[in-house]
């Protein structure tokens, strides 16, 4: 498996669907914490994304796993290969 930087930003998104998806997004996170899945997560400053470093074999698999995630819909994502 590979590493990759995913570059999340979130856009059309109200506060009250943000907070009502929060849980499940949140629980799924700390699952691919616990499965090895996600290796890094940073959230950016202004809060309105998220930096992830996860393992996928390839970038469609990444984005395939993303798009698992209740805030898919809402993301705007760049996936990069790291060494």
């Amino acid at each position: 498996m590979k590493k990759f930087m995913i570059d999340i930003l979130l856009h059309g998104i109200d506060n009250e669907t943000r907070m009502q998806l929060l849980p499940k997004e949140q629980e799924m996170i700390k699952e691919w914490e616990v499965n090895g899945t996600l290796l890094a997560q940073y959230i950016k400053e202004d809060a309105a994304g998220i930096y992830l470093v996860i393992k996928a074999d390839d970038k469609a698999d990444a984005d395939k796993k993303l798009s698992t995630l209740p805030y898919y819909p809402y993301m705007k994502i760049e996936i990069m290969t790291l060494r």
